[in-house]
């Protein structure tokens, strides 16, 4: 079955690009192509994609308000995937909060382009090393939110180790060897805390565990 893909971008030719680059994958398909958010968000409630890869700046409305529509309409199971040209530290942390699953610049390989959507259709979160470490950085300069910290105590002591394994990088492998414990089992934890705390994926772990306090930066 294949990964259903929706395009938004204003560059006809940077959405030429990226289609010829995704259709190229036996598993990926691109079921449309909009160029700009108010039109992505009525595109992604009619063609329901896995994946919305999604430009910052565009006319209309941007990316980051359309993402925010998006993750927040009741019973949408479309993931975004933030494609821009800059790397700024603003537009990281509001694409994070505007509910996207994952970053990505338009100057990654093609290669790395492809596997961001395949990572964010599993339903993992796309967070570089470069991005981890901004986000860290932001979060040390800010103290704890005490309304996330109280709803940490719905989780059970292996979940907290869990997140706390998350919001440092690691992935369900490297977990399991952490914990003794095989991949279904960190698999069933991950799903647990996420429902507990209402979170979408493992980028709102990471912001969540920093934001409560879970996780103070600069400690191991």
């Amino acid at each position: 079955m294949s990964i259903k893909v929706l395009l938004v971008d204003d560059q006809a030719m940077v959405r030429a690009g990226i289609h010829m680059i995704l259709e190229a994958e036996n598993d990926i398909k691109v079921v449309g192509e909009v160029e700009d958010g108010a039109k992505a968000i009525a595109a992604t409630r009619h063609l329901k994609p896995d994946v919305v890869l999604m430009d910052i700046q565009m006319p209309v409305m941007n990316g980051l308000d359309a993402t925010r529509q998006i993750t927040l309409t009741p019973g949408n199971t479309s993931r975004v995937l933030i494609l821009t040209t800059f790397e700024r530290d603003d537009y990281v942390f509001e694409a994070l909060r505007a509910g996207a699953s994952g970053f990505i610049l338009k100057n990654a390989p093609p290669e790395d382009l492809v596997e961001a959507v395949r990572v964010i259709t599993e339903g993992n979160a796309l967070l570089a090393p470069s991005v981890t470490r901004r986000i860290i950085n932001e979060f040390a300069q800010r103290p704890p939110r005490t309304n996330f910290k109280d709803n940490l105590k719905q989780l059970t002591e292996r979940e907290i180790e869990v997140m706390k394994l998350i919001a440092k990088g690691k992935n369900n492998s490297e977990i399991a060897a952490d914990l003794f414990v095989s991949e279904a089992t960190v698999k069933t934890h991950i799903s647990n805390l996420l429902n507990k705390l209402d979170l979408r994926d493992r980028v709102q772990a990471v912001v969540y565990a920093y934001e409560s306090g879970l996780i103070q930066p600069g400690t191991e």
